[in-house]
């Protein structure tokens, strides 16, 4: 799973000068007294001026990594590769033998601790995919649209998506999928972007997640 930057609009300099506008205001370079407005900004909910700095990833993950990223719609953007339209051979995720989780105690988490799986059921895992895949294959090869060919396709393909946003938009995103109850894969691209927005916005990114 990978997430590029592709492009970025914007400082904390910007955020600083969309809010001192309120008082025509205007800051050419960040000064001491500006990371304690951004913070008192962020601590206290004054979202707009975090909505001017825009981000934009390139994002590769599995579906079922990818549909529970796509529910967050305010204030982003979502263009994804269509199978309607593309038909190479597609990639899988499949995790390691020793990463499988546990069913939870608490139906409101989606997974806890460890589970053991058997090298039987680890090769039915495999074959499960590499079946997928050549079936997926000879339907094409025997000239089946790809809308719907991809039918075959399991959840744990791979797909990619440009995500386009503000900072603030991206920063609830990742509050909520850096949570300790969030899934471990959607935590990993969270941990990503995570990363990028902190590199970009430093001080807004700082007070925003906190």
């Amino acid at each position: 799973m990978n997430v590029e930057l592709v492009d970025y609009m914007g400082t904390d300099l910007t955020v600083v000068n969309a809010a001192r506008v309120s008082f025509d205001k205007h800051h050419d370079t960040i000064e001491k007294s500006d990371e304690g407005l951004i913070k008192y900004l962020a601590v206290h909910g004054h979202w707009t001026p975090f909505g001017h700095p825009q981000l934009q990833f390139r994002i590769s993950a599995p579906i079922f990594v990818a549909r529970q990223l796509v529910k967050h719609q305010v204030g982003l953007v979502w263009n994804e590769v269509s199978r309607r339209y593309v038909d190479y051979t597609p990639k899988f995720y499949i995790p390691d033998k020793d990463s499988w989780r546990g069913k939870p105690l608490n139906a409101k988490q989606g997974s806890a601790g460890a589970v053991h799986i058997d090298n039987t059921t680890d090769f039915e895992v495999h074959t499960l995919h590499k079946n997928a895949e050549s079936l997926y294959n000879k339907l094409i090869q025997s000239n089946v649209a790809p809308e719907q060919a991809r039918l075959v396709l399991p959840l744990s393909m791979y797909t990619e998506w440009y995500w386009t946003g503000s900072l603030f938009a991206f920063s609830r995103v990742c509050k909520q999928r850096l949570s300790d109850d969030a899934q471990e894969e959607t935590r990993a691209i969270a941990t990503q972007i995570d990363s990028l927005c902190q590199e970009k916005f430093p001080l807004s990114w700082k007070y925003l997640l906190i």
